[in-house]
């Protein structure tokens, strides 16, 4: 696993819209931007402010990610938002240019596209969590701030918070209305290789000309292999079908475990509820859900392809992150 060099202060973090841009949210996106300029500077790609259902055309958002990569003086990539589309840009990427500029790559949700793939083709590990307009509060959440620590390389082992944002409040930060309750049938103490993203975007890898999960599972098959999934829309019933999906495509051999972070717009067909959509295809493997990852605020910053201890006991959840290399 190659690990890329983390970020001291006042080094430069390359902002771009690999997917949407951050639409009228300006105000926001700017008080995001000046909390992350107390410790590094920022440059922004022309497309990171644009408003519609992608940035810019499938052929500028490379040229523009492009751009960024192939600047010596960048050292983490950030994705300026999420969104839905990301995906069309992958025929168009340049692998070969990514490797030769060996440097951190981070967002979530539609980001998992670049994130995933970055991480199970090249061996390069990513990170999963905010995407440059999520630090838009006064006062950061200590998620936030762990966020910034594992950027400069303090990697602070994480254990679950106390509430979480249900609903969103019109507030300066988090609206903490719901009491944290992480869920597993037994006590837990493992160790393995954690790789994931958002399941919404993983759904469409599966078995395309990007899929290189055999690859990286079959590396560090002596580790074992963590899931982790972000669940954005899908219904339960959807949640099953695509756990299925994989398993038949090989992607759950040598896994060790589950972790499955709320979801944020949570609905069934059938009243089916996603623990049993999950046990539907997982069965007796070990799952840990409604945990702090993904899209429902506070949540864990998880690096793709790092060596991790996960523990659980009496709901307490905690993540221990290493850079272990193969």
């Amino acid at each position: 696993m190659i690990y890329p060099k983390f970020l001291k202060k006042g080094d430069l973090i390359g902002i771009t819209a690999p997917s949407q841009g951050i639409k009228h949210k300006e105000e926001s996106f700017d008080k995001s931007l000046n909390n992350l300029k107390k410790e590094f500077r920022i440059i922004e790609t022309n497309n990171v402010r644009k408003n519609g259902i992608v940035s810019s055309s499938k052929e500028i958002r490379v040229k523009e990610l492009n751009d960024l990569i192939k600047n010596d003086n960048v050292k983490m990539i950030l994705a300026a938002s999420g969104g839905d589309l990301m995906m069309e840009i992958l025929p168009l990427l340049d692998f070969d240019l990514i490797k030769e500029n060996i440097k951190w790559y981070q967002g979530y949700s539609d980001i998992t596209n670049l994130l995933y793939v970055v991480t199970t083709k090249l061996d390069i590990a990513t990170i999963y969590a905010g995407n440059a307009g999520s630090f838009d509060m006064t006062n950061l959440h200590q998620s936030l701030k762990n966020n910034i620590e594992f950027m400069k390389g303090n990697l602070v082992i994480q254990e679950n918070f106390n509430m979480y944002e249900k609903e969103k409040g019109d507030i300066d930060g988090y609206n903490l209305d719901t009491k944290v309750n992480v869920k597993c049938d037994n006590d837990v103490h493992i160790k393995g290789r954690i790789i994931g993203g958002c399941l919404d975007v993983l759904k469409n890898i599966v078995g395309t000309s990007f899929d290189y999960t055999k690859e990286f599972i079959e590396r560090y098959k002596e580790d074992g292999i963590i899931w982790y999934f972000d669940i954005f829309s899908m219904t339960s019933e959807d949640v099953l079908r695509t756990l299925w999906q994989f398993e038949n495509a090989g992607w759950f051999e040598y896994s060790k475990a589950f972790i499955f972070g709320r979801v944020k717009y949570p609905n069934s067909f059938l009243d089916m509820s996603y623990i049993d959509a999950y046990k539907h295809v997982l069965k007796d493997k070990i799952i840990i859900h409604e945990a702090d990852i993904g899209h429902v605020k506070p949540t864990f910053t998880i690096i793709n392809g790092s060596y991790v201890t996960i523990d659980y006991s009496n709901s307490t959840f905690k993540v221990e992150t290493e850079l272990k290399g193969e």
